[in-house]
């Protein structure tokens, strides 16, 4: 039976996990919950789940977890909370699926403690990539990916020479603006954007979506954790989110990994890694789809893609800056502060001043973070 830890267990990734392992009880067993603030819904899952440690990084929620928490619950606080339940040697796996870049340091603590990792938090690898991988080959650990594009990509490479693979192509659903080409970018407010036509996500990613810099992030992120060039890497518009990504071989020869939108496939698969074990989602049926359609992402409309392979090439710190930069610009839409389109505007104003260092460490990295977010915030006026 495996051990699991979440990390971010209140999300849609974490109440997903916590789903899949309810169907599999004879598998799986939850052993640690780590959460930003929700202390309420973590409990209601500790007790569900007869889990007895829990983390909380937000100081003022720790202190009301533990005041309500049953005997035997014990709680964690802040992000060195999170880092000690990460780094757990009671754990056999730690889902990584806290937002953005606050999931680094926790991914890190389970990779040095020899822990496999289920990777839901594509930032990690896009800020600090060579550093997380040559973490997890020093120490032995897996990096499985929960993203359903590189759960795809996983499955298809799965046991292949990664030299016969030609080409990489991750499939976007588009968000909800794509097949709206007359639509004031200007104008979009943040239900709209919040809105994904296919997938329930968590804020930060739905309006990553929409503004398709989480695609961005993905491209970043394949490259490193399949060891493919960016330029060997394309992406398609698919707007049913049936085929999650595909792999072209040196051959000719094209391989896709299709199923339902549902992230529980891509989740139970990193978990049961390397088993396939049974599961009760529904089965595809192609004749019922009756078509797939593909087009090419508007690069034009959606910056962000150009972006990110800018950074990508720049590499060392830049892909950190990106990241930090887009994180502020996010939280400002959320809050109403600024229009969609200056979150791209903000990462390019920001990216333009930086002058980057390669071959980072962890301090470089989160101090670059910093300070890209106080840049970020400046150029917002806020």
């Amino acid at each position: 039976m495996k051990r699991i830890t979440i990390l971010g267990s209140t999300g849609s990734i974490g109440e997903n996990t916590l789903r899949v392992v309810k169907s599999l009880p004879d598998r799986f067993r939850i052993v640690g919950l780590a959460v930003n603030d929700n202390y309420y819904r973590v409990l209601e899952q500790a007790l569900e789940f007869g889990v007895q440690q829990v983390a909380v990084a937000d100081p003022d929620a720790t202190e009301k977890c533990r005041r309500e928490a049953p005997a035997g619950i014990e709680v964690l606080s802040g992000d060195s909370g999170l880092i000690q339940l990460a780094g757990s040697d009671d754990t056999d796996i730690v889902v990584v699926a806290v937002v953005g870049m606050a999931g680094l340091k926790p991914a890190l603590a389970a990779l040095n403690a020899g822990t496999d990792i289920a990777l839901a938090t594509k930032e990690t690898l896009v800020v600090a990539g060579k550093l997380v991988l040559d973490t997890a080959a020093e120490t032995g650990s897996k990096i499985l990916p929960v993203d359903s594009e590189h759960s795809a990509i996983f499955q298809c490479v799965h046991r292949c020479d990664i030299s016969s693979v030609k080409r990489i192509i991750l499939t976007a659903s588009g968000g909800p603006f794509a097949d709206k080409p007359h639509l004031d970018l200007e104008r979009v407010t943040v239900s709209q954007a919040l809105n994904h036509p296919r997938w329930e996500m968590g804020k930060k990613i739905s309006i990553d979506s929409a503004t398709m810099m989480n695609k961005g992030l993905e491209l970043m992120e394949a490259s490193w954790l399949f060891n493919v060039p960016m330029k060997n890497i394309d992406i398609v518009i698919h707007p049913e989110s049936i085929i999650h990504s595909l792999v072209e071989f040196v051959d000719g020869s094209v391989l896709a990994q299709m199923s339902h939108s549902d992230m529980r496939f891509a989740i139970q698969y990193a978990l049961a890694y390397p088993e396939r074990v049974p599961c009760d989602l529904p089965s595809l049926d192609l004749a019922e789809i009756g078509q797939l359609n593909f087009s090419a992402p508007d690069l034009k409309r959606f910056p962000s893609l150009t972006l990110a392979r800018q950074a990508a090439a720049t590499g060392g710190t830049m892909p950190a800056v990106l990241n930090a930069a887009n994180e502020q610009a996010v939280k400002c839409f959320l809050k109403g502060a600024i229009p969609f389109p200056d979150i791209w505007r903000i990462v390019e104003m920001v990216m333009s001043e930086h002058e980057p260092t390669q071959d980072p460490d962890l301090d470089e990295i989160i101090s670059v973070d910093r300070w890209a977010r106080e840049v970020a915030l400046e150029k917002m006026k806020l």
